[in-house]
């Protein structure tokens, strides 16, 4: 059985998480990654009620799993120092890179932490901590960039924070979820429905955004203005007629 995030019906009480971090704590001083990943997916725990308590759990578990390794990249060609290419040659057949794999050790951590991460993005959307929600779930992707779950989490989270910038990533992770979803999957009507949903709110942010970022500048100018008897409505902007402005001073 495998080790799931919350449900919406989850029952497990705040000592399934207190379970699930000693277990935790026991394994990985004992026992490789891989027994740990499985050890962990035979628990089966669900999210649990407490959202408090199972966060400080679940980020503790966290803290015992092997972090994620720093991104290391390896040539397929082997340069001899003392015959290494010049700038020329290189731009002209420079060598292939490629990303170094992972050992099977680490993908299961990766599991481990894609796992415990998406729990403490559930806990804080119990919370009602949509930005810390949006943390953990990108944290989450980092490790499994296909976790539908966490996709929808980060997404829904996003919304509820309704800037610009979150509801851009709310709609790019829609439109990842149709991409890795098959076609006969029935989630994909309501993810297609929240897509089109989204675009008029993605717009009037934007618009509402930009206004308020202009209407900052206008002030700094204004305050600055003000010292030569000025203000930006002096500035009059209109179009050129080849796709441009022209600005004219006025009285």
């Amino acid at each position: 059985m495998a080790l799931r995030d919350d449900e919406p019906e989850a029952t497990v009480a705040v000592m399934s998480t207190i379970l699930l971090l000693n277990h935790i704590s026991i394994l990985s001083r004992s026992v490789s990654a891989s027994q740990m990943s499985s050890r962990m997916r035979a628990m089966n725990i669900s999210a649990p009620v407490d959202g408090m308590k199972a966060l400080v759990a679940y980020r503790a578990g966290l803290g015992r799993v092997p972090k994620r390794r720093k991104l290391e990249i390896q040539s397929e060609v082997d340069v001899d120092e003392d015959t290494a290419p010049s700038q020329e040659d290189r731009d002209e057949g420079s060598p292939k890179e490629e990303e170094v794999p992972m050992t099977p050790e680490e993908t299961e951590c990766a599991k481990v932490r894609a796992v415990l991460n998406a729990n403490i993005g559930a806990c804080f959307v119990k919370l009602d901590d949509h930005k810390q929600a949006v943390e953990a779930c990108t944290e989450a992707l980092l490790d499994d960039p296909n976790y539908v779950k966490v996709l929808q989490r980060r997404a829904a989270s996003n919304e509820k924070i309704n800037s610009w910038s979150s509801l851009t990533t709310a709609q790019e992770d829609y439109g990842t979820l149709l991409k890795i979803l098959p076609p006969s999957d029935p989630q994909r009507k309501e993810i297609e429905r929240s897509q089109r949903l989204l675009k008029p709110r993605l717009e009037a942010a934007q618009k509402a955004e930009t206004a308020e970022m202009l209407g900052k500048l206008k002030g700094l100018g204004n305050s600055i203005l003000g010292n030569f008897g000025l203000s930006t409505d002096n500035f009059k902007f209109e179009p050129n007629g080849q796709g441009g402005y022209s600005m004219n001073f006025t009285r």
